[in-house]
């Protein structure tokens, strides 16, 4: 069953195109990480999905109908990129608030241990950390035990315990059967997170598949060694050099080998092994260009 789609949609900002003809379907039970730099369309995307823009051309649905109307709405939890929380309730009280709102909340007690919040729940929010703000605005999202779950941008500001609470939130909320489209800048959390990734650069869908895919679409291997000097080499994409290793990016691992092996150059502790999804987001984006569908 499909949850949300945008259909060749398209968005203006006067004369900044931010989206030109995106497709993108998201189907219940699904994981989808949406990634993309600054400026790439991510956060108009979503935002049209959930029904805070209309489109300037094609159609969007939300669980089967119009995301403006709040019939749709009613089983979509969202954490938008910047969320406003009233500074003089008490965590507590800002979860009963919004629970009022559906008919089968998520016990209070429940909610804030699954997000690491149960020791704040007497605090007022205004005197929260950031990255508990930010729980808290992510923890609200799954309140009413939606079908649709929504994130843009999740564990901006949160420190490294902080994130891996929230991931094992969500992992739990999918493990149940719910469906997450989550938008982040962290390549290691759609990695850690995500069934399938979505690329965006400059307003278009560059690839759309699971992290393994999207990383033989782009062909890029790692190939780290040890050496003092190194000749120039055809066929690198990138050269990085890190405690005492060298690593080169590169299309055709055996053809570079060979070319190490003919000019002679002097290398010891080879290794050679797939990108990570960082590696493959960059070499996406950079050309900006859709990836070829994989035969």
């Amino acid at each position: 069953m499909i949850l949300a789609r945008a259909a060749q949609v398209s968005r203006r900002y006067g004369e900044v195109l931010a989206l030109d003809r995106v497709d993108l379907t998201v189907h219940a039970g699904e994981l989808v990480g949406l990634l993309g730099p600054n400026g790439a369309g991510k956060s108009t995307l979503l935002n049209l999905l959930v029904g805070l823009r209309r489109p300037t051309a094609g159609r969007v649905e939300l669980l089967g109908g119009d995301p403006r109307d709040p019939a749709s709405r009613r089983q979509l939890g969202v954490t938008p990129q910047e969320t406003g929380l009233p500074g003089t309730l008490r965590v507590g009280e800002v979860v009963d608030f919004v629970s009022a709102h559906f008919p089968d909340p998520v016990p209070r007690d429940e909610l804030l241990d699954r997000f690491g919040l149960s020791d704040q729940v007497r605090r007022q929010t205004g005197g929260l950390s950031g990255g508990q703000r930010r729980r808290l605005a992510v923890a609200l999202a799954f309140v009413g035990r939606p079908r649709l779950v929504v994130l843009d941008e999740p564990t901006t500001g949160l420190d490294v315990e902080a994130r891996r609470t929230l991931w094992e939130a969500v992992r739990a909320f999918h493990a149940e059967g719910g469906t997450v489209l989550l938008s982040s800048h962290y390549l290691e959390e759609v990695e850690a997170l995500a069934e399938r990734v979505v690329v965006i650069g400059h307003g278009r869908v560059l690839a759309d598949d699971s992290v393994a895919a999207i990383r033989g679409i782009v062909g890029v291997r790692r190939v780290s060694l040890v050496a003092d000097d190194l000749p120039p080499l055809p066929g690198v994409v990138a050269t990085e050099h890190a405690e005492g290793r060298t690593h080169l990016l590169t299309t055709d691992a055996d053809q570079l080998v060979r070319d190490l092996v003919t000019a002679g150059a002097a290398f010891r502790d080879l290794e050679v092994r797939p990108t990570s999804l960082e590696e493959a987001f960059l070499t996406l984006t950079a050309g900006d260009r859709p990836a070829p569908t994989p035969a």
